[in-house]
């Protein structure tokens, strides 16, 4: 082994694994002129893998950068949601009535992980980056001024690399987080459970998602693009998980397919896991963050876990990218963390309740979600407010930043912090297009004064003005109000009296634009 002591190179950001977390970051990254280097321990990309939902507001974000209509297109629109209970149909939801008005995108899509890891490795490159293969990290030390990362190649060669800052996106098993000794408390969840690519045939292979709950048996059912391709999970028999090492296909419980009339014609690819639930004490160290399932991992109730790291990736990407280019003060980045870290350990707790309730044996137990809480469930979502609320939730589209220091007032019943809530024009477009430019604007649904105007012109600020329409006040927009929108579709700062000089402070106080600020 060898240290190539002048091999010390150098980067803006190091980002550590190449899942969609670690991709998204350095896409996001690369696009606001960042330097990135991204490295991974595997020797190619993954072929198979458990995260399969796309969420409406991943896509929202990838719209920013021109990647929702790709990813759409490769994947498959999933337009109703069916609960069955003993083989009995108790639920049909259709999605695109749950999300009207809600987002440009009132569906969630069906695209594997590993299909998905190509698509952003493709765009990745397209930019000049290239993921390093076998690359494994050795160590990381933070230093005042910068940070730097020892790495070991395929060859076992061992280099350094000099970087502002690091990210670690490498997993639930991360080698930075470890590292740093941060605390990962959790645990797991002692049912074992499969994931298989397989082609089927059925009533119940239509393009739809379906999930089954029997007296001791779960299954769900996700459609993919490729027609009669879906994917199982479900859970392993009992008399079979002590032999996990060499179980196959044939060890599945099979109860639930049969009752159900699914037949598995063939199994492209099977395996097994354990789901656990766990949250890092804290998500930054210096300039060394915890991003994706690096910083928590929960169960796959709701198909959050894939979204939630693409959703750390770029709450901190534009961050950082404003640091860098010194439109902000290194105190912008101590929002990453409570930002992010409030809506993990809320979704652990959830997931963890929902989890509980659909795998928790005993005969009391399975009365309850057999025979009490799918009726219950039913009644619930024959609700419209029940049926929105739902989507909100699980689109992501709910998700909220109102005690940020990041966040100030609100006009209408939008409070900063909030995402900006979705505008459809007459004229076929939205209030989301001018989001692509990746940089803070203020919105405004009316008319805007001309000292308002001229402030925002000397603040070098974005003004997009739209007609003032029903569907504005419908998401809850107030008439004339200046909305100031973060570069990753929040309010930072609302007011319905677009007071310039409550604007300057904001701005001010939390050192944003210090070199325009400075010589106004």
């Amino acid at each position: 082994m060898v240290v190539h002591a002048l091999r010390m190179e150098s980067t803006d950001v190091f980002v550590v694994g190449a899942g969609p977390t670690g991709l998204v970051l350095a896409l996001w990254l690369v696009r606001q002129g960042v330097r990135v280097r991204i490295i991974d321990r595997a020797a190619q990309p993954g072929t198979t893998s458990r995260a399969i939902a796309v969420v409406p507001r991943t896509l929202e974000l990838y719209r920013q950068v021109g990647l929702a209509q790709t990813v759409i297109e490769r994947g498959l629109q999933l337009a109703a949601v069916n609960l069955w209970i003993r083989a009995e149909p108790v639920a049909h939801v259709k999605l695109g009535e749950m999300a009207k008005g809600v987002s440009p995108y009132p569906f969630m899509l069906m695209f594997p992980q590993d299909e998905h890891e190509k698509l952003l490795i493709e765009w990745l490159e397209r930019e000049g980056v290239r993921v390093e293969r076998s690359t494994t990290l050795v160590g990381v030390e933070d230093r005042a001024a910068d940070a730097v990362v020892r790495l070991r190649d395929a060859h076992g060669d061992v280099s350094e690399c000099q970087a502002a800052f690091v990210a670690g996106c490498d997993g639930a098993r991360s080698t930075v987080r470890e590292t740093l000794q941060i605390p990962f408390a959790g645990g797991t969840y002692a049912h074992l459970f499969y994931v298989a690519d397989v082609d089927a045939k059925g009533p119940l292979v239509n393009g739809e998602l379906h999930i089954a709950l029997d007296d001791a048996d779960f299954l769900g059912l996700f459609p993919l693009a490729e027609k009669g391709r879906v994917r199982l999970i479900g859970t392993v028999r009992e008399d079979a998980v002590a032999r996990r090492d060499a179980l196959r296909w044939t060890d599945v419980s099979a109860s639930v397919l049969e009752r159900l009339h699914i037949d598995v014609e063939r199994v492209n690819w099977f395996s097994t896991y354990h789901v656990h639930h766990r949250v890092a004490a804290r998500f930054r160290e210096g300039r060394v963050f915890l991003l994706g399932d690096a910083a928590h991992v929960h169960s796959p109730v709701g198909g959050q876990g894939m979204n939630t790291g693409i959703g750390d990736a770029v709450n901190l990407a534009w961050k950082l990218a404003a640091v860098l280019h010194r439109q902000a003060s290194p105190a912008l980045l101590d929002t990453y963390e409570p930002e992010r870290i409030a809506f993990a350990r809320k979704l652990v707790k959830t997931t963890d309740r929902v989890f509980q309730f659909v795998t928790s044996a005993g005969t009391i137990a399975r009365q309850v979600r057999t025979r009490v809480a799918p009726h219950v469930l039913a009644t619930l979502l024959e609700r419209p407010y029940t049926r929105r609320w739902a989507f909100r939730t699980v689109s992501q589209t709910r998700i909220a930043y109102r005690s940020s220091h990041l966040s100030e007032g609100s006009a209408g019943k939008v409070h900063a912090g909030d995402r900006l809530p979705w505008v459809q024009g007459a004229d076929g477009h939205d209030n989301f297009e001018p989001l692509s430019s990746l940089a803070w604007q203020v919105h405004v649904h009316g008319e805007v004064v001309t000292a308002f105007r001229a402030q925002l012109e000397a603040l070098r600020l974005e003004l997009h003005v739209f007609p003032w329409q029903e569907s504005a006040e419908r998401a809850g927009l107030a008439r004339n109000a200046a909305y100031l929108v973060r570069p990753d579709g929040y309010v930072g700062w609302a007011d319905a009296e677009t007071r310039s000089e409550h604007l300057v402070q904001y701005l001010r106080e939390r050192s944003l634009l210090p070199e325009v600020l400075a010589h106004p």
